[in-house]
This record gives C-alpha cells, sequence and structure tokens, in this order.
C-alpha cells in the first residue's frame, strides 16, 4: 500500500513539473504576431503648420477732421464700389469755421484797402517834401504786412473749405466691409491720428494664410510649391493653395523661431473668412508607384525571446540578430512561407506620417512585416515612441554586417 502510495506522489509530482514546463514554454514563446503588409503605392513627404486666414488687400478709412458721426452708408459685409459715399459727419462746426474764414478775409481785405490808400498819401507827400522819408517806408512796410495778412487769411479760408469737404467719407477701393469702428452718434477725434472707421478687404475671392513655419522645417519650403489645408468650419474638405512668399523676418515665441509663409488661396465661392484658423499641410517630396511599409514596422523592436530563437536558427549570422541601423537603412522582421519570423535589412527613402519607402532583395509585395507581437494576450510592440521623427530622405551607408 505504501509503495502504491509513493508511485502516486511521485506521478503527480513529475505531472506538475512537467506541465509547468509546459506552461513556462508557452509563456515565453509569443502566441501571435500583428503583422502589416507591404504595399505599392505613393508616399509625399509633408511639413504640418498651422496659420490664419486674411484678405490679400485690406484698407483703413479715416477720417481728417473730427466731429460726430451724423450717417452710416455702409454696415458690415456691405460690397461698396469705390469712390462710393459710407458715412458723413456733422458738418455744423465746419460751415461756422468757414464763415469766420471768410470775415477775416473779408477784414484783411479791408485792412489792406486802407494800408495802400495810406501809402499812395505818403508817397504823394514824400515828393513834394513835407512828410519824412520814414513816414513813406512806414506806409510801404504796413501795406506789406496787410497783404500778407491777406494771403494767410485767404489759406484759412481755403483751408476751412477743405475740411467741409472732409465730412464725407468716401470708399477708397472697390470691396467688402469687414470692420466697422464706430455708430451713428458717436464723436471721432483726429487731433493726433486719424481714427480707422471702416475696414474694407479688397477681394475676398484671393485670400492668403500667414502661416508660422518653425525653423527646423522652413528650408523645405519653396515659393510655388502646392498646399493643401483644412479649417474647422469644414472638417471633410480640403481646400488648396499655393506658397507665395516665404518673409525673412522672424519671429521668437517661447525660444522658439518661427518664419511667416504666405499661401495663395482661391476663394471663389467665398466659403473661406477672414481670421479663420487653417491647419496647412506643405508637399515637400512626393514618389510613385514605390513599395512602402508602415512606420510601427520599422520602429518594431524585436523582444529577446525572438532574437533568442533566430539566433539559435542562424547560428552564421548571429552578430546581425540586432536592431542596428544606419541613416537611410532600417531593420524589418517578417514572416516566411512557413509563418517563421525572419529578419532583413532594409534601404529606406521618403516616408510620410504613416508609411515609408522601402526597397532592397528581401522586400517584395505582399510580405507580411512584423510591427507587433503578442504574449499570452498582451499586446507588446516593443515600438519606439511614436513621437519621435520618421522623416527619412534616403541615402546612407550599407548594410550592417550579416544584414540581407
Amino acid at each position: 500500500m505504501k509503495r502504491i502510495v509513493l508511485g502516486l506522489v511521485v506521478i503527480g509530482v513529475a505531472g506538475a513539473v512537467a506541465g509547468g514546463l509546459i506552461l513556462r514554454g508557452r509563456a515565453a514563446r509569443p502566441a501571435s504576431y500583428r503583422t502589416v503588409a507591404v504595399e505599392r503605392g505613393d508616399v509625399t513627404s509633408t511639413v504640418s503648420a498651422t496659420g490664419t486666414l486674411s484678405a490679400v488687400s485690406t484698407v483703413q478709412v479715416g477720417t481728417q477732421v473730427s466731429g460726430q458721426i451724423a450717417e452710416l452708408k455702409a454696415d458690415y459685409n456691405s460690397f461698396v464700389r469705390q469712390g462710393e459715399l459710407i458715412a458723413r459727419l456733422d458738418s455744423t462746426l465746419l460751415w461756422l469755421a468757414v464763415r469766420q474764414a471768410e470775415a477775416a478775409v473779408r477784414q484783411a481785405r479791408a485792412d489792406s484797402v486802407q494800408k495802400q490808400f495810406a501809402l499812395d498819401q505818403a508817397r504823394a507827400l514824400s515828393g513834394t517834401g513835407l512828410t519824412a522819408r520814414t513816414d513813406s517806408i512806414a506806409a510801404e512796410t504796413a501795406y506789406e504786412t496787410a497783404q500778407a495778412a491777406l494771403t494767410s487769411a485767404e489759406v484759412s479760408l481755403e483751408r476751412a473749405r477743405e475740411s467741409l469737404r472732409y465730412v464725407y467719407i468716401y470708399a477708397p477701393i472697390e470691396g467688402t466691409v469687414i470692420q466697422r469702428n464706430v455708430d451713428v452718434g458717436q464723436t471721432v477725434q483726429a487731433s493726433f491720428s486719424a481714427p480707422q472707421l471702416f475696414l474694407i478687404a479688397a477681394d475676398l475671392r484671393q485670400m492668403q494664410i500667414l502661416v508660422s513655419v518653425d525653423e527646423a522645417d522652413i528650408g523645405e519650403i519653396r515659393v510655388g510649391q502646392k498646399v493643401s489645408f483644412t479649417v474647422q468650419a469644414y472638417p471633410n474638405r480640403t481646400f488648396a493653395g499655393t506658397v507665395r512668399q516665404v518673409r525673412l523676418q522672424s519671429a521668437t515665441t517661447q525660444n522658439v523661431v518661427n518664419y511667416t509663409v504666405v499661401v495663395g488661396v482661391a476663394n471663389r465661392d467665398l466659403t473661406l473668412l477672414p481670421g479663420m484658423t487653417a491647419t496647412v499641410i506643405f508637399q515637400i517630396a512626393r514618389v510613385g508607384d514605390v513599395l512602402k511599409v508602415a512606420n510601427a514596422a520599422l520602429r518594431f523592436q524585436a523582444p529577446a525571446a525572438l532574437v533568442a530563437e533566430w539566433r539559435a536558427a542562424h547560428p552564421d549570422s548571429a552578430r546581425a540578430a540586432g536592431a542596428q541601423t544606419s541613416d537611410g537603412w532600417a531593420t524589418l522582421w517578417y514572416l516566411d512561407e512557413r509563418g517563421r519570423p525572419e529578419r532583413a535589412v532594409v534601404h529606406t527613402g521618403l516616408t510620410d506620417d504613416q508609411s515609408t519607402e522601402v526597397s532592397g532583395a528581401a522586400v517584395r509585395l505582399g510580405m507580411r512585416v512584423i510591427a507587433g507581437v503578442s504574449a499570452n494576450g498582451t499586446a507588446a510592440t516593443g515600438a519606439a515612441s511614436p513621437f519621435q521623427s520618421t522623416r527619412t530622405r534616403g541615402g546612407g551607408g550599407p548594410p550592417p554586417p550579416g544584414g540581407f
């Protein structure tokens, strides 16, 4: 009986050990791989930035004289033509100024006539010797002073009449009123600077985006580049534009140097409005009909178990089992025809936010590239941070020793 019990105990212990080894082996080996396919298509390298829509040309309409707004002929969104009356100031005080200037001219003219008569009398008496020479000179001086006063009064009258004309505000250009800063009854003062009454946009069918581009990307921007952008008002619609100007003046915000890029935009249907925030995508470069793979596959780092398995199957290439890469080259892990993981070093080209151009002897259309592994139902991609830069310009040295 004791022998039977002892035998059962030994069998139980052996079974537990065997089961533990089996479970340990299953835990050590990934249950499945998450793969992506090598595809054929286009790859476009882009730079993203934000900017603000505005009219290409705007004119601030002000007034040169002070006064109270008596009448407004234009409002927000009003379309006005060049020379059209858009506002009028109260002219009461300016009319009084004109009348006062006219009175000053009449007074100066009468004084000039009196001084002319006195001068003629002095000259006539000076010829007879009845008056001194100094009296004649004094009469001439008084006449010249009166003439100068008359000229000054006439200029003042002309200025008053011109100021009276400025009570009428005309549109300097043809366009749309996008801002109105005054109301009827409001008093404007033009003592030190001309107050702005209206802001008129010349033509809203042609607009521009002032885009702030980081100094790290400004070297990729060229005049004439194609641009696509979206606005929050129309999230499902993509608009097109063209780079018109890269301004040399920089602006530093929180220790970040930015440059302003002017993008021209056609707005024939008047859908876009001034002040909208645009998310702009600059097309830097583009390649078509190439093999490409998802960026997640390039960021994948093989776990230690997978590397050990591959080294055991390829003892002659064990040194190349690490994730060795260099500029223009990257390591891809893929599944062969029998579903076993294999490794290839490929040449990388142009990249975008989602995929990268790849080429090499081992790369073929439709091959399943490992982008992650799942062990015991838990995803473990081993990928690098998704925030790291994936832009690749191609080139670089040869693949690492022992690579494919």
